[in-house]
């Protein structure tokens, strides 16, 4: 049954004339943004969710403000911290399989269940175990956003609009975090718990009047509501959104010939898509990036500088939203590939920095002591070049690169592994500095963002401007511009052939 719940103009049930008129009209393309910006509010819940360790961990060692009859162990918040990951491990795959069997718009409103009953336990909380139960229904609700979310945006959006939309993840979630950030160290325990659930009230109700994407509704042979659902997203009469329509609809029958099974992830182009997911989502986490805010406080210790943590951890969390919000303004200019390399390179000199000092620091070099602003510099460089590629954009990619016909198994596979791997490393962080020292680890994480700057240069096709089926050719082995300038570099050094082009 069609989806009724929003208002679309009248359309006539006679087929539409195409006149020059209509192939010109602009419509109102503006829609799409505001579509994306709502449905990932329920994302910046999330980000409050990820975040809410920072201020609320502080309260929970000295609990007066808390129904805790005593204060939690540093082993236990270390499990408070990271069990949200397992929780993001699981919700995948409950988010793959709404998506295909209620839609996506509903796979999305869906996912303020989980983030309802992690607050009410948080509330209600009478122990650590009621915590515990709480950051695994966050992570569930993480787990379905990260996975439904990428997809709707990247359904809802122009060719050449894709790539912001898809970077709205990213945005979003450091939206939540300053949140939790400027609100958790000056209010209550229960009142940070009811800002949470503020955030997932607004998000239900605004969310609940966007559509469904157009694809699903193809994919489900109701033509007719996939063509109100795009003339509602675009602004647009019928006549105006027939040709995408019918694009649409080629590229959904073109996928529905292939009947999709697990096994078909890992054929040929499919799986071309899958592994170049699965690695940036793996890099994206062995970047360090929940280590580095972790250590946050740490690093400012280090550097000398005298704010106040939370003071300290507000400004670091308003420069991850400036430098999110950048991503979107030039993703459709300069490439997705362009922003990863940038991305990969400043990542890596951050690390390398941090690396350099706590060395220094740890071996007692005299030459630290005129080194004081390198650990603030080298974070801040870490953190805004981490928020303008390798923080939005696998999620983005990933929206991108799957197939039609194999996304909804595809992608929960994928965002669990990426949450798997979070887990690893925030829960194993500190054996492993203990063991090489937190200069090493650093400098370990570093060496990460140089695979990944290769893996990119050499691997990940670009997508900037390319329609769905477009994307699936070069997956596929059709060769583009890029594939014939690697192919005359190699053949200047000497190579008898290239690397093959996506």
């Amino acid at each position: 049954m069609a989806d009724r719940s929003y208002v679309y103009e009248p359309v006539s049930i006679e087929a539409p004339v195409k006149t020059q008129a209509h192939s010109m009209e602009q419509g109102q393309l503006w829609r799409q943004y505001i579509i994306a910006g709502v449905a990932n509010i329920g994302i910046m819940a999330t980000g409050f969710a990820l975040g809410w360790t920072s201020p609320v961990n502080l309260k929970l060692l000295h609990p007066d403000d808390t129904p805790l009859s005593r204060p939690v162990t540093n082993d236990e918040i270390s499990w408070i911290g990271s069990l949200i990951s397992i929780g993001a491990m699981f919700g995948p795959f409950i988010g793959g399989f709404l998506a295909s069997k209620v839609g996506r718009r509903w796979g999305i409103l869906l996912s303020s269940v989980p983030l309802i009953v992690g607050f009410i336990l948080m509330i209600a909380v009478q122990n650590v175990g009621m915590i515990y139960a709480g950051r695994v229904f966050w992570g569930l609700a993480v787990g379905i956003l990260y996975t439904v979310s990428p997809m709707y945006c990247a359904e809802i959006a122009t060719d050449d609009k894709r790539g912001a939309l898809g970077s709205f993840l990213q945005l979003f979630v450091v939206f939540g975090l300053l949140l939790v950030y400027g609100v958790g160290p000056f209010v209550s325990y229960f009142a940070l718990q009811y800002v949470g659930i503020a955030v997932v009230a607004v998000f239900c109700v605004l969310f609940f009047f966007m559509p469904e994407t157009p694809m699903y509704y193809l994919n489900k042979d109701d033509i007719d509501s996939a063509a109100k659902s795009l003339q509602f997203i675009r602004g647009k009469s019928r006549a105006g959104v027939q040709a995408e329509l019918d694009k649409m609809a080629a590229e959904v029958t073109t996928a529905n010939e292939k009947t999709a099974n697990l096994s078909d992830v890992f054929r040929g182009a499919n799986f071309k898509a899958f592994y170049i997911v699965c690695i940036l989502v793996a890099v994206q986490q062995f970047s360090g990036i929940n280590v580095v805010l972790f250590y946050m406080a740490t690093i400012f210790e280090a550097a000398g500088a005298s704010l106040d943590s939370a003071i300290a951890t507000i400004i670091i969390g308003a420069v991850q939203v400036g430098a999110s919000a950048i991503t979107p303004l030039v993703v459709d200019r300069l490439g997705r590939r362009m922003l990863l390399l940038i991305s990969c390179t400043g990542t890596t000199v951050g690390l390398g920095l941090l690396g350099v000092y706590f060395i220094l620091d740890t071996n007692g070099s005299p030459v630290v002591d005129n080194m004081r602003f390198l650990p603030i510099l080298a974070l801040v460089l870490f953190i805004v070049t981490y928020c303008v590629g390798l923080g939005p954009l696998p999620w983005a990619i990933m929206g991108e690169l799957l197939p039609i016909e194999v996304k909804a198994l595809a992608s929960p596979i994928a965002t669990a592994f990426c949450w798997m791997v979070s887990f690893l490393v925030t829960r194993y962080f500190n054996p492993i500095a203990d063991a090489v020292g937190m200069g090493v680890a650093f400098l370990i994480f570093g060496v990460c963002c140089i695979i990944a700057f290769f893996f990119t240069f050499f691997v990940v096709p670009e997508t900037k401007g390319k329609s769905f089926q477009e994307i699936q050719e070069m997956l596929a082995g059709k060769p583009g511009a890029r594939g014939l300038w690697v192919l005359t570099i190699c053949k200047v050094l000497g190579a008898d052939r290239g690397p093959k082009e996506f």
